[in-house]
């Protein structure tokens, strides 16, 4: 098959379809990013991408923390809302009956409807261009019991993730192996 070449873009995919809660207890803000990823694992670290003119940029900036809530496939429609809807002019809690319930180790709160929820304290920031970066030290996580396997680990098939990919929403596939499989044959 004949590749070509098109324009530099972000073609990375999929991922993380999560909605980022921040801001204070009695004023929180959700934003949708798919600029989000694993960067350390020891201490455990994620990364978001915000650019500076969004309201939760400055919410973050200010309140040095943020919560990274990964929803099923079921929340696409909120999802997509939380990202297409500024805080400045609408309480997202609100217009999508979404639940905020208090993050344990943080000051804002997490979304009960997500089954995994990771509260981050920012330990840097890198401005990169059209956005920046934010690394979060995670601090806690809160899983639903019902997404858990028999070894407390999270069953992807029960935590039904969104992703995102070129413009898309999509659920996850089939299971094709486990890590290290491709050594034990």
């Amino acid at each position: 098959m004949a590749k070509v070449t098109i324009k530099p873009h972000t073609h990375l995919y999929p991922i993380p379809a999560a909605m980022i809660t921040c801001g204070s207890l009695d004023k929180p803000n959700i934003i949708t990013l798919a600029w989000v990823g694993t960067v350390c694992s020891n201490p455990p670290m994620v990364s978001i991408s915000i650019r500076p003119s969004r309201y939760s940029h400055d919410l973050v900036k200010q309140y040095g923390e943020f919560a990274v809530n990964l929803p099923t496939a079921d929340l696409a429609w909120v999802t997509d809302h939380c990202g297409t809807v500024s805080g400045r002019k609408e309480d997202k809690f609100a217009a999508t009956g979404l639940t905020p319930l208090p993050a344990r180790s943080i000051g804002t709160v997490i979304i009960a409807e997500c089954p995994v929820n990771l509260e981050c304290r920012v330990v840097q920031v890198l401005s990169l261009g059209t956005h920046d970066l934010f690394l979060g030290e995670i601090v806690a996580v809160q899983v639903d019991e019902e997404v858990l396997d028999s070894g407390n680990e999270i069953d992807l098939t029960k935590a039904r993730p969104l992703v995102y990919g070129i413009h898309r929403y999509w659920g996850l596939g089939e299971l094709l192996g486990t890590h290290g499989y491709s050594s034990k044959s």
